[in-house]
């Protein structure tokens, strides 16, 4: 990173910024070009391995890159305060961010769906005590990103 001064190291720390962003932006590749969607998510620690989980569509566009190459980079942000100046160039903002790289693996059981949903609606809501519509649940893919790389900044 070239400004190390805004590196984020202390897993407590990139966790926070994990909890206080809501929507990632995920990465993928399409032939010889990016593709970015934003996603809603859920994660899971467990000690320094952060899982992050997805929902989405049984068919598309990001199932069909992800079947064809399972890489992927995400990322998450949070904007703290706008910095205002005199001219344009005097502003900028206090912001957090998370990247990550990892793979992305289909969760197929529906044990492991369910868990994956409860993880979502705890992230995004805060509750952990959703029921969840079986119907839905089996139309549904639910993606788990395995990060094997990360890094955290804060301005």
């Amino acid at each position: 990173m070239r400004r190390s001064n805004r590196e984020v190291k202390d897993e407590a720390e990139l966790i926070e910024i994990i909890k206080g962003c809501k929507v990632c932006r995920v990465g993928m590749v399409d032939g010889d070009k990016p593709y970015i969607v934003p996603m809603n998510f859920g994660y899971q620690i467990s000690g320094s391995a952060i899982t992050i989980f997805l929902h989405c569509a049984k068919e598309g566009r990001k199932i069909e890159l992800l079947k064809k190459n399972n890489q992927i980079c995400l990322e998450l942000d949070q904007m703290k305060e706008l910095i205002t100046g005199e001219k344009g160039c005097d502003y900028s903002c206090y912001f957090e961010s998370f990247i990550g790289e990892g793979r992305a693996v289909f969760i197929e059981t529906n044990e492991a769906k369910l868990a994956a949903f409860s993880c979502i609606m705890k992230h995004q809501t805060g509750r952990d005590d959703f029921a969840f519509d079986q119907r839905v649940v089996d139309q549904t893919t639910v993606i788990a990103i395995e990060l094997s790389r990360y890094s955290g900044k804060r301005h």
